[in-house]
């Protein structure tokens, strides 16, 4: 007697036929097929919304996808059931994007007007959740990645070669390889309307508050204050850009 075939099984071969079978038609006709096809893949997508060709999807049903949204070629979107991606409305992901999540109960949340440069790479870990908020850039091949909870505000800036690390490896037992201790995490807040200048890197614990600016190859190991810029390795705050209410 033949098993019956799991729920999560059958959608991912579902996703699996459809990207298959129109995912690589190029140009105007390819987008209007997938526009048709997908919409009995995914969770939930909404109008206007333009997937180029050369995209992959591990499993829609763990996806929703808003109106005007556009994605290039390239992009990478491996979100297992049991976890969630949530793509606002107008975002739009350029080319090799990748957004993947291990375990389960992992979230990824994009608010309206995100835009991804190419190469950004987001990473949920477990029972991880990524939320950026509304009209955030990221820029070209920044690697956002933890087991914690990592929250970016609206209005963010973050250049190019940019890291944010929500989670450390333990390393005090030297009778055991690091890779074998485990590791902690705490999370990592930006909030509101920061600039992150290129290659800067965010480790986890850290809060950037609202408003402030990072320089360029800043490594950022403490909470930096509302309306600060801070600077160097370790990043320390050299000046404010307005007086404390």
């Amino acid at each position: 007697m033949t098993k019956t075939q799991s729920p999560s099984k059958w959608l991912r071969g579902k996703t699996m036929v459809l990207t298959t079978l129109v995912g690589w038609v190029p140009l105007p006709p390819g987008i209007v097929l997938r526009s048709l096809l997908y919409r009995t893949m995914f969770r939930r997508i909404g109008k206007s919304v333009r997937i180029q060709s050369s995209v992959e999807f591990t499993d829609g049903s763990s996806v929703e996808i808003g109106d005007g949204v556009t994605i290039n070629p390239g992009v990478y979107i491996d979100v297992p059931q049991g976890n969630e991606v949530e793509i606002g409305n107008r975002v739009y992901l350029d080319r090799d994007v990748r957004i993947s999540t291990t375990g389960e109960g992992g979230r990824v949340y994009l608010g309206k007007q995100v835009r991804f440069d190419r190469g950004v790479d987001i990473k949920v870990h477990e029972v991880g959740k990524t939320e950026i908020g509304d009209r955030t850039y990221i820029g070209p091949y920044t690697c956002i990645s933890g087991y914690g909870n990592i929250k970016i505000g609206k209005d963010c800036l973050i250049a190019s070669h940019s890291a944010i690390y929500a989670h450390n490896y333990n390393f005090a037992d030297l009778d055991r390889k690091i890779g074998e201790q485990g590791y902690s995490y705490k999370g990592i807040v930006i909030e509101d309307n920061c600039w992150l200048g290129s290659g800067v890197k965010v480790l986890d614990g850290v809060t950037i508050g609202e408003g402030s600016v990072i320089g360029a190859g800043a490594v950022v190991t403490k909470d930096i204050p509302p309306y600060s810029v801070a600077v160097g390795v370790p990043a320390k705050v050299i000046s404010k850009r307005k007086e404390n209410d």
